[in-house]
């Protein structure tokens, strides 16, 4: 038995057999062989495995995200069969007398070259295909196949050093039970997409991948941060005692469907689901949220070797929106950047990139890329309660440059002889320290604010949220973060306008009734946070927490916050 630490990222018991996610050793020899022939027959078998994989995987992506998000396996196909490529690759095997693997991925970089140089943006795409193929090919050629998240068919504990936004796309809940990672936080992507999707999930354990072998038995504890490898007898037999409790409860918390969240004394706050694509709308309606706070769009530019189209986009909000029926949908515009990366976009390397090129930065300079999404939010705004929302916004001149950009869009499809809703509320996250300073002039021009704290909190203390160095300084209780907290919403409530709160920090249990007490609207989290968030609400008195709120603010560290909150709301 081995126990290893980390950091609970989504709460719940798991038990099963380890799934390890690791890029394997692919370095090439540059030998010379004697036999071009047999390394022709060995890529050619190759080949055939690869094509083999590339079948299955598209088709089960076909099964459970739609046929657009396989058309990059269906490209990939075709490289495989690309007379040019193979032929190449045999006349350099014939000439030079080198490993198959030696001559594929020297074949395939002079593609990927002449590709990248073309001033076309279809050719630039086809550089990645060849990339990905040839890179799957040579996996085989050395005996070291790729392991990719869409591998999994059975129920398991994964194992991976990270997940990228990508690999947690693909995830299937059915299969996947829990996840574990050697590095990230709890608010790295693949812990919000774990809570998202319902997965409890330890990260930053820094070991997981060097301890666990595949098929291993593993024990994860989302909520503790534990991890148990290869239990005893009695240790099964108390997780499994606990994760048959943690289900009872699940199930006594359905009682809340249906009712408002409301605190005891009748005060009322929306409580809404963040999301991620529109896969996560069963959790949604299963833990019936009044709303969307958060859709998060960049899922649907991942997967896939070019953007997606206005009709793909309008399709996908399309079906929130109607799902949700007169619920409000808050739609995020493009959020990419930061550690969220587009490979078909070029997007330039920086030291720092959650301090650079992304979100509306990137849009507002792209505004070809820009507009097409902005269409397709405006055309689906018929079919629902839109409310749309621009992230990283840290000027006045910003906001206004995106709000113009809409209502360009708006009058370019009503002339078009598209019916666009006149009721789009517009707002903005509030997630840079400079909006939230200047939260007194935006909210005059805003709709609403909603409050991502997820960034507020690290640059507030200048702390890279997935930097395990620095991590001791994510506070999000200390107060200079919930000062500016109360200064946004307050701003808001002067103008008549509201304020959500889209981060982590909203569904969480010491956070609730601080950000109650502050007076926040609205509360958008991860679906299987919202009916414990109702019944905690439902078990607070907002007079009572609003007194507290001067106490609060005034303490002078996270833990003091944290503890004094613990001790008169917690106990």
């Amino acid at each position: 038995m081995t126990e290893i630490n980390g950091i609970g990222a989504s709460n719940g018991v798991q038990i099963g057999k380890a799934f390890v996610l690791q890029n394997p050793d692919l370095t090439i020899n540059d030998k010379q062989v004697d036999d071009p022939q047999n390394e022709k027959q060995r890529l050619e078998d190759a080949v055939e495995r690869a094509k083999h994989d590339l079948e299955r995987i598209q088709q089960h992506v076909e099964t459970e995200m739609g046929s657009e998000h396989a058309k990059i396996f269906g490209a990939h196909l075709l490289v495989l069969q690309d007379p040019e490529l193979i032929n190449a690759v045999h006349q350099k095997i014939d000439k030079d007398h080198v490993l198959a693997e030696k001559a594929l991925n020297d074949t395939a970089n002079q593609f990927i070259s002449m590709f990248e140089s073309m001033d076309n943006d279809y050719m630039k795409e086809r550089a990645a295909d060849v990339r990905d193929v040839s890179k799957r090919v040579i996996s085989y050629l050395l005996g070291e196949p790729l392991v990719t998240t869409s591998d999994i068919t059975d129920e398991v504990i994964l194992i991976a050093h990270d997940l990228l936004p990508s690999d947690t796309a693909q995830l299937n809940r059915n299969y996947v039970k829990g996840i574990v990672t050697d590095i990230g936080g709890r608010t790295s992507h693949s812990a919000i997409m774990s809570r998202s999707m319902g997965i409890p999930a330890v990260v930053g354990t820094s070991e997981a991948t060097q301890t666990i072998e595949a098929g291993m038995t593993v024990i994860i504890d989302g909520e503790a941060g534990d991890v148990i490898v290869n239990p005893t007898n009695e240790q099964l037999e108390d997780y499994e005692a606990k994760r048959q409790k943690e289900q009872a409860e699940a199930e006594q918390l359905k009682q809340l469907i249906g009712q408002s969240s409301t605190t005891e004394d009748g005060h009322t706050v929306e409580l809404v689901a963040n999301i991620g694509s529109t896969k996560d709308l069963g959790t949604v309606t299963e833990n019936d949220a009044e709303g969307i706070g958060l859709f998060r769009t960049e899922f649907l530019y991942m997967n896939r070797d070019s953007l997606p189209t206005e009709e793909e986009q309008f399709d996908a909000y399309k079906t929130v929106l109607f799902t949700m029926g007169d619920k409000p949908v808050v739609i995020r515009t493009l959020d990419i950047g930061g550690d969220k990366d587009l490979p078909y976009l070029d997007l330039p390397e920086e030291l720092n990139p959650f301090l650079g090129f992304r979100a509306i930065r990137l849009c507002l300079e792209r505004d070809d890329l820009f507009r097409v999404q902005l269409r397709a939010l405006l055309r689906t705004s018929v079919y629902g309660n839109l409310k749309i929302m621009f992230p990283m916004v840290a000027t006045l001149e910003e906001f206004r440059q995106a709000k113009a950009l809409l209502e360009e869009e708006k009058q370019s499809l009503q002339d078009e002889g598209y019916e666009v809703s006149n009721n789009i509320e517009v707002g903005i996250m509030v997630e840079i320290p400079s909006t939230a300073a200047l939260a007194d002039q935006f909210a005059k021009e805003v709709d609403f604010f909603s409050i991502g704290t997820n960034d507020l909190i690290q640059y507030t203390m200048a702390a890279d949220r997935m930097n395990e160095h620095v991590s001791h300084l994510y506070q999000p209780y200390h107060p200079a973060v919930l000062r500016l907290i109360k200064q946004v919403i307050d701003a808001s409530h002067a103008e008549g306008k509201w304020t959500g709160m889209c981060g982590e920090m909203a569904g969480d249990e010491v956070a609730i009734p601080i950000l109650l007490g502050l007076g926040l609207d609205e509360f958008s989290m991860s679906a299987s946070s919202l009916l414990p968030a109702r019944k905690q609400l439902s078990q607070l008195n907002k007079q009572t927490v609003t007194d507290a709120a001067t106490t609060i603010l005034n303490q002078q560290t996270n833990e003091a916050v944290k503890d004094y909150v613990t001790d008169q709301f917690l106990n």
